[in-house]
């Protein structure tokens, strides 16, 4: 039977993270009225994060496993699982412990009643170094003001889609962070909802300065111009 549901989750070196990201996930997945899938995408891990979601595979048989051989980025992770995600509705969040899987059902109910294509979470209170906070909080206003997608947050990897959404993505660096902006882009029907942020208890943050400032700088001009032709 094809799941109603699609997790899509990519990871990279998260190890530790693991069995609580698989536990809180699958307690809001088995509440869902239909079948549901969870789709890891493991992209190269060095560490022991390929162990770990081997054993949580042994207790989970919805789960599945996509593997990268070699780390491909966050962007290319992430549209590989949707595109291999069979459920009609697909869920996507963070593989770092951060996202809160419990506010799933808020994001689920305008997609599930066709008011949305795509329901976006917003990290009104983000526990994140106050560095990041800033450079999110610039960041954001600039691809506003450049792609007028009025979202507040559109790195919050908590987000619920129809299927239908996944034909209008492309490959691109960041994709993951303009998403939101390429699905509006497309004709879709975009909203954005306040949800829960977490501090990292395990392992790093993978993005640093340049991945914070300049590199969606220079996406957002490309982007931009592919989107305007």
């Amino acid at each position: 039977m094809m799941p109603r549901y699609s997790l899509v989750v990519p990871v990279y070196n998260e190890a530790g993270n693991i069995a609580p990201l698989v536990n809180s996930a699958m307690r809001v997945l088995q509440k869902l009225p239909g079948e549901s899938e969870y789709v890891i995408v493991n992209d190269g891990s060095t560490d022991s994060t390929a162990a770990e979601i081997a054993a949580a595979a042994n207790r989970f048989p919805q789960l599945r496993v996509i593997e990268h051989p070699v780390n491909r980025g966050q962007a290319a992770a992430l549209l590989a699982g949707l595109q291999q995600a069979r459920g009609e509705i697909i869920l996507t969040m963070d593989g770092d412990g951060q996202n809160e899987p419990a506010d799933f059902p808020l994001l689920l109910a305008p997609v599930e009643a066709g008011t949305l294509d795509l329901a976006c979470g917003w990290r009104v209170e983000r526990h994140d170094s106050l560095s990041r906070r800033v450079m999110s909080r610039l960041g954001n206003f600039v691809r506003r003001q450049v792609l007028g997608d009025r979202l507040h947050d559109s790195g919050c990897q908590l987000r619920v889609m129809r299927r239908e959404v996944i034909a209008s993505l492309f490959e691109i660096e960041l994709m993951q962070s303009f998403l939101p902006a390429i699905v509006a882009a497309a004709g879709f029907r975009v909203g954005e909802f306040p949800v829960r942020h977490h501090p990292r208890i395990r392992g790093e943050a993978h993005f640093g300065l340049r991945e914070l400032w300049w590199k969606p700088l220079v996406t957002l001009l490309k982007l931009r111009r592919r989107l305007n032709r």
